[in-house]
């Protein structure tokens, strides 16, 4: 017999999708600087070498960001944290537009960064502390949905800015409309934000229980639903140890912090940003000779990582955070797996591999069937891996350490992230292309195996129940229990 299905306040959701703002603005700023880096290096005269100091600012910045956003959500609360992170969007964007050297540009970068760094830990923070339990892995992957539509938005203003405005003739160059446009919904976001409430969670660990309780009447169907939660975050928040106690005392939070660090690394070593970084190339082969075609191939890509991402909201509650990761893994080793052997077997051996000339030398066939499993590996990325880590990172780490662990699992994902993107092109060359994708496919089993021995399930349980099964130093597998 199937569950009575739950209606919530229209509010709720109200409210989820204005904190996952912030991961719109997350997906803009990441996927802008794809279509830019061309005009750039025109522009600026940067070499290879700059350009990746451009690239990687925002991701050393991001770092950085979720670093110290650990300070503030626990200071200011995860609402003032939120706004803050806006305003350094919209500052970041505005400098990046106009900054006149490759310096100012990279150090701006890293301005902007660090408002990245800000969402990625605070968003799914506060979206975890405000949803009924039943709804939370959905709420919390709305925000990797809005990273993705940030991407495809921003794959699209490029291609716009970079084919068909002509108002760049007028103001002097592409890239600085693309950046600077990101102004707009970074200001949007601000004034939306404003109007949230703060997460209970933070406001009893501040002692304003009636604020809390207020916030809860307004998102809650009932009044015992929320005495209920009440008292379960009063009960949580006797443990008055914070995360730096816990570390040191409870060898069930270092558990869990190790369990974030994994979850992390195995995010970025599915092979994601290789396959993003990789993506123009692969349409290039396929014969889509032109900037503009091959762009447009690009925002298919992205278009397909947004509406994989639904498949993740609509079943993460339902089936679980572990079926759906076991069903990515699988068909994300099998594309890998396929697309290096498109590579090793064949596209490897043609000098359209190395040079952009010579594309009709390619068999079209092997081409387009390295691009479709490229596009299987994006939805097998957006309908697992891609939001349910950041749930799962949202879900496991008790309240009096959850600034900390969510700092040290999101400051992982950053690093991991940097170092992928610093390493892949030399990779390439000194591995080859198909064995570098043999060697992504093939790790997706040991990811396999991670979650099998560690990952718990955590569908349907409440944080204080997970929290509790936590500190009393349970199995991983076992805390969702």
């Amino acid at each position: 017999m199937s569950e009575p299905i739950t209606r919530y306040k229209p509010i709720v959701y109200i409210v989820g999708l204005t904190a996952a703002l912030a991961g719109l603005l997350f997906g803009l700023d990441v996927g802008v600087i794809s279509g830019a880096l061309q005009f750039i290096e025109k522009d600026l005269g940067i070499g290879t070498f700059g350009l990746e100091e451009v690239v990687s600012a925002l991701l050393w910045g991001a770092t950085f960001g979720a670093l110290i956003s650990g300070f503030f959500t626990k200071a200011l609360g995860r609402k003032s944290t939120l706004l803050i992170g806006a305003v350094i969007f919209a500052l970041g964007s505005l400098c990046c537009s106009i900054a006149p050297t490759a310096g100012i540009l990279i150090g701006a970068r890293f301005v902007l960064g660090i408002a990245v760094g800000i969402a990625s830990f605070t968003a799914p923070m506060y979206l975890s502390e405000i949803a009924p339990r039943s709804i939370r892995g959905a709420l919390v992957s709305m925000y990797q949905l809005l990273i993705t539509i940030g991407i495809v938005l921003a794959f699209m203003s490029d291609t716009y800015f970079a084919t068909y405005c002509r108002i760049h003739e007028v103001l002097g160059g592409h890239w600085r409309l693309m950046l600077g446009s990101l102004v707009v919904p970074s200001t949007l976001m601000f004034i939306a934000v404003f109007f949230l409430p703060e997460s209970p969670r933070w406001l009893l660990l501040k002692g304003r229980s009636e604020h809390a309780r207020r916030v809860l009447d307004r998102i809650r169907n009932s009044a015992e639903e929320v005495s209920r939660e009440l008292e379960e975050i009063e009960t949580s928040l006797e443990q008055k140890q914070n995360g730096f106690h816990l570390l040191r005392n409870n060898p069930g939070f270092r558990k869990v912090l190790l369990l974030g660090i994994g979850l992390q690394v195995i995010q970025q070593l599915t092979g994601i940003n290789v396959v993003m970084y990789y993506a123009p190339k692969i349409f290039s082969i396929a014969g889509f000779q032109t900037s503009a075609e091959q762009m447009w191939g690009t925002v298919l890509v992205g278009c397909i990582n947004v509406l994989a991402t639904f498949v993740a909201i609509a079943f993460v509650d339902k089936l679980g955070r572990k079926p759906i990761m076991y069903g990515g893994f699988i068909v994300m080793g099998i594309a890998m797996t396929a697309v290096g052997l498109c590579f090793k077997f064949g596209l490897d051996n043609h000098p359209a591999v190395q040079s952009d000339s010579a594309l009709h030398s390619v068999n079209p066939l092997l081409s387009f069937a390295a691009i479709a499993f490229i596009l299987l590996f994006i939805i097998g990325f957006a309908a697992s891996a891609g939001p349910i880590i950041w749930v799962m990172c949202a879900e496991i780490f008790p309240t009096a350490g959850r600034d900390l662990g969510i700092t040290v699992s999101t400051c992982t994902n950053w690093v991991v992230n940097g170092i992928v993107g610093v390493t892949f092109l030399s990779l390439l060359e000194g591995f080859g292309h198909g064995n570098t994708f043999l060697l992504y496919g093939g790790i997706e089993i040991l990811f396999i195996l991670f979650f099998l021995r560690w990952a718990p399930e955590t569908k349907g349980v409440s944080l204080e129940k997970i929290e509790a099964n936590v500190l009393h130093g349970k199995k991983l597998r076992e805390i969702g229990r």
